[in-house]
């Protein structure tokens, strides 16, 4: 069996999809995207296909070597990006060809179903109540939450207020019965999250995500020791070197993506690196539905793994939402807050072709916003 067509797909609302068929007429599925460079992660993969045309797709990690390895330069967001999307569909692939979950093929379930959370309360969150209830509603048992918007690089006492004030006005929505997570983005300086984690506390959020940005992740430590509240990071960490240091300094709970964290196959080996940490994995996801099915295959075959970001609703998918481009809904039926195990081959995702290529006709440009602070310097998104 032989790759014979590397195809890709620019899908609303800020998704990047990729087909690998071969001469056999197997096609796997991948979304390989950095949100917001769609069209550069695009341009990778095209010169990655240029090596994978002809190759046996069931040699996935000897790929994935080439592709990550073969160059001078590596990694960063756009390389490892593409690779990841590629990864899944080989993965997808060989499920198919197999005729078994990839779950299957990693060693087989460890679980029964995967816990996920809702988003509530979009980029500057507000009418948090509201928010929350729709979800409890809607079963969740989980959700998960900005901390804030814009943020000045230490924060006023106001801000500090607000932060506090969305934190309990979540934990009144959820009862002590359910979790929230307090996603920070990376707009708190070290100085502000030293100041906010220990006043957090008393909500008992699940974990606080992403205190500081990865370029201050030497501060990870020091935060760690001021923080009774569990730490995560790692939507922005790409390889499993990456992921050591913030291991070292202790956060409890690691987010590779793997749409961007080089694949199924990379992140296994972050889960694996964790795991001697005693950390968890939460992975990032507020992608598309075959980014979501790459994860819960993940999911299912991953010990430690503590719950899964999923983007049904999520305040970016105006365009389009988690089952826009599939036909058979049922892998992300969520039932009491958790996503079912499936036997279906592959990602078990059934992805609508025509709806893909119809919607890549469009295309997409999306970008994220560009905050400033009153003096006109910019501020972290």
């Amino acid at each position: 069996m032989k790759i014979t067509r590397v195809e890709t797909f620019l899908v609303p609302p800020r998704w990047l999809f990729c087909r690998i068929e071969t001469d056999e007429g197997a096609v796997g599925w991948g979304e390989p995207v950095v949100e917001g460079r769609a069209e550069v992660v695009r341009a990778a993969v095209e010169v990655f296909a240029e090596y994978l045309i002809g190759q046996d797709p069931l040699r996935i990690q000897d790929h994935w070597q080439v592709l990550t390895k073969g160059g001078f330069y590596r990694d960063g967001p756009v390389l490892s990006s593409a690779v990841a999307g590629i990864d899944q569909a080989l993965w997808d692939i060989a499920g198919k060809t197999y005729d078994a979950p990839v779950y299957g093929l990693l060693g087989g379930a460890v679980r029964e179903r995967v816990r996920v959370y809702a988003w509530v309360g979009g980029d500057e969150p507000e009418e948090l109540a509201d928010g929350i209830a729709a979800q409890v509603e809607a079963g969740f048992t989980a959700v998960k939450m900005n901390a804030c918007g814009r943020m000045s690089p230490i924060a006023t006492s106001a801000e500090v207020d607000g932060v506090l004030a969305r934190a309990a006005a979540a934990r009144e929505a959820l009862g002590p019965e359910r979790d929230m997570a307090i996603d920070c983005h990376g707009r708190f300086t070290p100085a502000t999250a030293r100041r906010i984690l220990p006043e957090l506390a008393q909500h008992r959020p699940l974990f606080v995500e992403e205190p500081v940005l990865p370029e201050h992740h030497h501060a990870l430590a020091s935060l760690v020791r001021a923080s009774p509240v569990p730490l995560a990071t790692g939507e922005r960490i790409y390889t499993r070197v990456g992921f050591l240091p913030v291991l070292q300094a202790g956060v409890a709970v690691v987010q590779p993506d793997p749409s961007h964290a080089g694949g199924i196959s990379e992140v296994s080996r972050i889960a694996s690196l964790a795991d001697t940490y005693g950390a968890l994995l939460a992975p990032h996801c507020p992608l598309g539905p075959i980014a979501l099915a790459a994860n819960l295959q993940l999911g299912f075959a991953t010990p430690n793994l503590l719950i899964q970001e999923q983007s049904l609703g999520i305040h970016y998918n105006n365009d389009a939402d988690l089952l826009s481009y599939v036909l058979d809904p049922e892998p992300f039926r969520f039932v009491d807050g958790h996503a079912l195990r499936t036997s279906l081959p592959g990602l078990g995702v059934t992805v609508d072709e025509a709806a893909v290529r119809a919607a890549d006709r469009a295309g997409h440009r999306w970008r994220n916003p560009v905050w400033r602070q009153p003096d006109g310097t910019l501020a972290e998104w």
